[in-house]
């Protein structure tokens, strides 16, 4: 089959289309079609070696398509299913074997494409708005990237819980996806400073929470966008990791929480990926959750796909289709 491998971290050619050998299932596991893959800023950080992987290595970590066998003790699922998955590296390819368990099935009404779109991204949004700070009617949030596959979910799951959301984005073109998206806000931090703009918008209170995956260029200014005993929560680090900084500045901003969450703490058994998973599906079949795909890229262009996500050109998911 064929798989993208890298073979030494560096940049978008690094990713190396190549010939390598069917893997079979082992107990537990089922091996999948794939059909399609999503691209997420942290394939780029293990391609980069921000996050370090052993190599040789097949990124990816999401992606839907067809169960065609299945090993020995597999009850989850059966060959000819339509299954997607997220989390389980090595999707990058025309197969890939995942652990049964992690694997959900896809309801009829959902296209493949539409799965592999929403598993990552939107399995990090329900947990940001729902678990990670449950947003509860009428409080502000500030979410960055607003515009970016995350960004749109999370507008949309936290206005469906009665947030209220201002959303940060570069263009007015992603400004208009925010708030088709459903923000109420929208700040072009190329234009705006949008630590003023959110205290504008705020009457000087500050929001209660602050979702960001933007990371070092945007951290200290989020601090000082939260109320008292605000919310940081720091999802990814699209612009490069946090400097080290003092906790004292929690205590000046007016006893700030800081949290660095990550999507496989929040999966962490069957029962609670195909509760968040089940609810997002739902949302989709009844039209009240819209899963934007922005571009697809064939598998062998999946430097292509990097450099569009690097250059902050996504406006919605990026796929790659094997």
């Amino acid at each position: 089959m064929k798989a993208i491998r890298v073979h030494q971290q560096g940049d978008p050619e690094a990713l190396q289309y190549e010939d390598v050998p069917l893997p079979e299932p082992g107990e537990g596991e089922a091996r999948i079609k794939t059909e399609a893959i999503g691209v997420n800023f942290i394939d780029i950080y293990h391609r980069k070696g921000v996050y370090a992987l052993p190599t040789p290595f097949t990124p990816g970590s999401e992606a839907a398509g067809i169960v065609d066998a299945v090993g020995s003790g597999v009850s989850e699922v059966k060959v000819g299913d339509r299954v997607a998955q997220a989390m389980e590296r090595g999707s990058y390819a025309e197969y890939a074997v995942v652990p049964a368990w992690k694997l959900v099935k896809i309801p009829d009404s959902v296209s493949s494409q539409a799965a592999a779109a929403v598993m990552l991204q939107g399995l990090t949004a329900h947990f940001l708005s729902h678990s990670t700070y449950p947003l509860q009617n009428g409080e502000w949030t500030l979410v960055h990237a607003a515009a970016g596959g995350v960004g749109l979910l999370l507008t949309q799951l936290a206005k469906r819980r009665g947030a209220q959301v201002i959303g940060t984005v570069s263009t007015e073109e992603k400004a208009e996806l925010a708030r088709q998206a459903g923000a109420d806000e929208v700040i072009l931090y190329t234009q705006d400073d949008f630590e003023a703009e959110t205290r504008r918008i705020t009457n000087g209170k500050g929001v209660d929470v602050v979702y960001d995956s933007v990371g070092k260029d945007t951290f200290d200014k989020s601090l000082k966008c939260l109320r008292p005993r605000g919310y940081m929560v720091l999802y990814g680090a699209s612009s490069g990791p946090v400097l080290p900084f003092d906790p004292q500045r929690l205590n000046s901003g007016g006893s700030l929480y800081v949290t660095r969450p990550s999507l496989g703490h929040y999966i962490q058994d069957r029962a609670e990926l195909l509760q968040r998973s089940d609810e997002l599906f739902a949302m989709m079949a009844a039209g009240e959750l819209d899963v934007r795909i922005d571009k697809t890229f064939a598998l062998a262009d999946a430097a292509e796909a990097h450099r569009y996500m690097e250059a902050r050109q996504s406006k919605g998911k990026v796929l790659l289709i094997p």
